[in-house]
Parts: C-alpha cells; sequence; structure tokens
C-alpha cells in the first residue's frame, strides 16, 4: 500500500505541502492539469528549486492575478461544487473548508454561514486546498500519517490584532492532534495547513514502519535558524503480520512393538528438553497391527538432537521429518491472586483483542495437591478470572 509520512519538525502550511509533494515526485504539469477543473482564472502556478539552510527544496507559489476574494464559506464551497472533480473529492474539500470556518466561527463567536474570512480567503488557499488532495490523489498516495506538529512560538500579527502562536483558529483546529512549542519564534502553523492535514492524515505520531520510494522537501516562505521545510516519505507501508510465524521441525514415527508404559518416560524426556510438543496418533499399521505415530515439534536446529532421542527411548527404525511454517497468537502469562493463592492465566491475542485466557495447569495441580481441594473444583472456581 502507498503511504505517506509529512515530517513537520518545522510546522505546516498550505503551500508547504503542495511543495513537498512535487519535490517527492508529483508532476507539476499534472497538478495544473487537475487544477483547472476548479474553472478558475488569471492565476499562475509557480515552482522553484531553492535552499533552506544548506538544503536544497522545492518552493511553491500562486500568483493570483485578479485578485478577486472568496469572503464566506457558500464562496469557496460554490467553486467545489461546481467543479470538475468526483463527489468524494468535493466532500472532502468541503469538509477542510468547514473546518476552517468552523473555527472562525468559535473564535469570533458568529454563525458559521456568516464568517468572514479575512486572512484565508484569497485564490492560493482555494489551490492549496484542492491542490494537496489532487496531489495525494496523483501519487496513488493511499493513507497518510503525520507527526507531532511544532507550531512554534511568539506572536503574529492579523487584522484583528495581534495573537500567541498558534493562532487562535489555528490552536480550535489542532484540538486532538499531538502539537508541541519550540524557542522558534514563529508561526509554524498555518490555519489553512492545519486543516488540510488534520483531514487527510489517518494517524498522528511516529513514522510507520515503510520501505521509502521518494522524499521530497517543502519550502516555507520564511528563512529561519533551522532549514524551514516540510519533509514528506512517500513509499510502500510494510504491513504487521496478522499473525506470529515461525518455521518448526516435525519429527514423526510409528511404533507397533513397544509397551504403553514406556510413553510417559519418553514424553518426559523429550519435553524436559525443550520440544516444543509431543503428541501420539493412533494409527493402523501392516496387517491390521494397532499401532502408534508419536510426533515430536521442535526447533529447526534441534532435529537432529531429538532424532537420537527416539531412537535411544523407543522401539523406532524410522523417523520423518518436514519443516513447516506456523501460525500462532501472541502469547504472554499474567499472574492473578485467588483465594487459593497466585495461579498464573496464558492469554492469547489477536491485533490486541484477547481471545482466550487459560489457568496453568501445573498451578491448579500443585494447589489440588497441597490444599487437598478437587482440581475441577479450582477449576470451576477460578474460570473467567
Amino acid at each position: 500500500m502507498k503511504i505517506a509520512y509529512f515530517d513537520c519538525f518545522s510546522g505546516i502550511s498550505g503551500d508547504m505541502i503542495l511543495a513537498a509533494l512535487l519535490d517527492s515526485g508529483l508532476n507539476f504539469d499534472k497538478l495544473q492539469s487537475e487544477l483547472t477543473k476548479l474553472n478558475l482564472l488569471n492565476y499562475e502556478l509557480k515552482q522553484q528549486k531553492v535552499t533552506k539552510q544548506n538544503l536544497r527544496a522545492t518552493k511553491f507559489d500562486v500568483v493570483d492575478r485578479e485578485k478577486k476574494t472568496y469572503r464566506h464559506l457558500k464562496d469557496l464551497n460554490h467553486i467545489v461544487e461546481h467543479s470538475g472533480f468526483d463527489e468524494a473529492f468535493k466532500t472532502k474539500a468541503s469538509e477542510i473548508f468547514l473546518k476552517l470556518a468552523e473555527a472562525e466561527s468559535k473564535i469570533h463567536n458568529q454563525p458559521v454561514e456568516k464568517v468572514h474570512f479575512h486572512e484565508i480567503s484569497a485564490v492560493d488557499t482555494i489551490i492549496d486546498v484542492v491542490g494537496a488532495l489532487a496531489g495525494l490523489k496523483l501519487l496513488k498516495i493511499e493513507r497518510v500519517y503525520c507527526s507531532k506538529l511544532n507550531v512554534g512560538s511568539g506572536f503574529v500579527e492579523f487584522s484583528h490584532g495581534k495573537w500567541p502562536v498558534p493562532a487562535p483558529a489555528t490552536a480550535e483546529i489542532l484540538k486532538g492532534i499531538p502539537i508541541y512549542s519550540t524557542d522558534c519564534r514563529a508561526e509554524l502553523v498555518t490555519p489553512t495547513g492545519a486543516a488540510i492535514i488534520s483531514t487527510i492524515t489517518d494517524n498522528f505520531g511516529e513514522m510507520p514502519e515503510m520501505i521509502t520510494e521518494s522524499i521530497g522537501y517543502g519550502a516555507g516562505s520564511i528563512d529561519l535558524e533551522h532549514p524551514n521545510v516540510l519533509r514528506l516519505f512517500v513509499g510502500e507501508s510494510v504491513d504487521a503480520p496478522l499473525f506470529e510465524e515461525d518455521t518448526i521441525s516435525i519429527l514423526e514415527t510409528n511404533i507397533d512393538d513397544m509397551s504403553p508404559q514406556l510413553y510417559e518416560h519418553v514424553f518426559e524426556e523429550l519435553l524436559q528438553q525443550g520440544a516444543l510438543d509431543v503428541y501420539l496418533t493412533n494409527v493402523s499399521m501392516k496387517k491390521n497391527r494397532p499401532g502408534v505415530q508419536l510426533t515430536v515439534l521442535t526447533n529447526p536446529e534441534d532435529e537432529d538432537k531429538f532424532a537420537r532421542m527416539i531412537f535411544k527411548n523407543t522401539t523406532s527404525i524410522g523417523i520423518r521429518t518436514r519443516q513447516q511454517k506456523r501460525k500462532k497468537l501472541k502469547r504472554t502469562t499474567e499472574e492473578v491472586d485467588t483465594k487459593f493463592g497466585k495461579v498464573k492465566i496464558k492469554v492469547s491475542s489477536l491485533n490486541g483483542e484477547v481471545l482466550n485466557r487459560t489457568l496453568e495447569y501445573e498451578d491448579c495441580k500443585r494447589i489440588s495437591k497441597n490444599q487437598n481441594i478437587p482440581l475441577k473444583e479450582i477449576y470451576k472456581e477460578l474460570e473467567g478470572k
């Protein structure tokens, strides 16, 4: 599965997202072609290579020649609704614009439909939002991951006045998302960047296990003491296996001429030496003689050791061996306090879901013997713990 990981050590903005996508392999001409579906006129897209503290990066800009503003949510939604994108795409874009409007609505105590955008109403914001969605689609990215966000520190000037970083609208959008601040005196996360990344990201946190195919650096507008870039990793996910897996050796031998009384000793010897499992299966042998098949499971490196033990402790004259993969549930052991004393419980789970809880037989047998309590009574009392 194709995935992307945004590394926001210097924050994030709409133009940085697009720049990082372009730097990681997004075709500029194909992006331009997709954005014509917006039916917007008199703007130009520009990309250029720049350096940020000696780090090469891509800078993305939108030149708006018409300078037409779109001041209300209905204006932005009108553009999206009348675009040439599919319905799912339109819904996602409208969701981002709604986040911006709802944040402004709460900050200024106004109904969403009456929110009057100031800082985020230009064509470049529309391009940033729609372009980010289009870029992910063109790169065929199926899942997005993101680091915690460095929001910066200090104060920022708005038409409403001077506000602390992160700006109120940005802070509102980032509720529920891991953020942190450094001594960098700048606004590192913009409202548009926050709205986009909070909408497209499937999981915030550490970088997932992946095979990286490309790395892009999207340059920010200001110069800082550190490289002011958004780093983007694009590649294939390394999906965690559903089950635990290993390879085991299976040793089998059919026996029809050995006293059944000897098998207890054989089992004890094999298990004591580290066999993973030992069991018997009834079989019908030559001349319809009843017999048993002795099966021993072991690690591959111990195969010869257990073959020698089988030959020494049984009447077998031949052993079949093979190796097989084994799928296992994750197994852990818990120790619980009961009225009988401490008892271990074996817990097996799948993807964090507990499927089985089994009392440790040896503990229950010990309690039964030491306290003179029937084993079945101990199980009846403790099952479900």
